[in-house]
């Protein structure tokens, strides 16, 4: 299990790559919430996305045996863009594997970057088996998109920018699929605010961690679509980061799936923020949750605004 030397690592050796994105207060939620409620804006990091973090401090750890066998991920879009944008600094070959489900805004813009990109015929889970096999079959590095110390450690530097950008935080609520980010920010914040809560957010429609949670064993359980794609799937078995979020994280909620669409047209209403489904479910445990958040100081994790533009348009209007 990482540590805050860890995180701290992490941020000396990717800070000077990455952006160190706004905090910024939303009047409309604080109100909302009789509270206190910012923004972090990693939908506004590089390739719109906190993925990159992880993904760099993993690969600059590489040795440089490692980085001229070059890497290998499976992702259905954040994570590949990071790996490219990471592989392109750190002149690494890259092989990027997605599902075919991957919404095709996010599969143009992996085209964008110098990786080879195979489409694979099936959900999240099981094109990340396949790229797990293939891995092992021609020796390439894999980068998890959560199932690493090293990845784990470099979301977690945003724990540390939170704590420059803002005094006396109560509440960090964070997306949830694999634990990466939660588990990262989980350590940090714990280190830098021990009164603080750590919640985590899921949509009802892809309950994995949830539910493995309340089993107290990593579960596989029944997906249906959501629009929240960042956080869908399972949790591969034996992930570094679920015995991290049964130790640092306070609790999960569920949010609907209505919420969801009704937070992303909220948030660029009111904030001119554009965000994908991931991030928009902190705002939708806010909305279904308005009591459980009065008079605290909330930071709610934009991990991502990577969505579809005609998808876009119909939630704000």
């Amino acid at each position: 299990m990482i540590d805050f030397s860890d995180i701290k690592a992490a941020h000396t050796r990717i800070q000077s790559f990455v952006k160190k994105t706004p905090l910024i207060q939303s009047k409309y939620l604080s109100d909302f919430c009789n509270s206190q409620v910012y923004l972090k804006l990693e939908n506004q990091q590089i390739t719109n996305s906190f993925k990159i973090r992880g993904a760099l401090n993993k690969m600059m750890t590489l040795t440089p045996e490692e980085k001229e066998k070059g890497v290998l991920a499976v992702s259905s879009g954040n994570h590949a863009q990071a790996v490219g944008v990471a592989a392109a600094h750190l002149k690494i070959p890259a092989k990027i594997i997605i599902p075919e489900n991957t919404p095709k805004n996010k599969i143009e813009k992996i085209k964008k970057y110098d990786v080879i990109l195979e489409i694979y015929p099936g959900d999240y889970d099981e094109t990340e088996l396949y790229a797990r096999k293939i891995s092992k079959k021609t020796d390439s590095i894999f980068i998890s998109g959560y199932n690493d110390n090293y990845i784990v450690a470099g979301q977690g530097t945003i724990g540390i920018e939170l704590s420059d950008q803002l005094e006396n935080i109560t509440d960090v609520i964070v997306p949830v699929g694999g634990g990466g980010l939660i588990s990262g920010i989980a350590v940090a914040i714990k280190k830098m605010h021990p009164k603080a809560r750590v919640i985590g957010v899921q949509s009802e429609a892809s309950p994995a961690f949830y539910e493995s949670l309340k089993a107290g064993k990593i579960i596989d359980v029944e997906l249906f679509d959501s629009i929240a794609d960042g956080m869908w799937g399972g949790i591969e078995k034996g992930s570094v980061t679920f015995d991290i979020v049964q130790k640092f994280v306070d609790e999960i909620l569920l949010v609907k799936e209505e919420t969801i669409k009704k937070a992303i047209g909220l948030l660029w209403k009111e904030d001119k923020q554009k965000v994908e489904g991931s991030a928009a479910a902190t705002i939708a445990a806010l909305l279904e949750n308005q009591t459980k958040f009065e008079d605290k100081t909330i930071v709610c994790i934009m991990s991502g605004g990577n969505i579809n533009d005609e998808l876009f348009q119909k939630l704000i209007i």
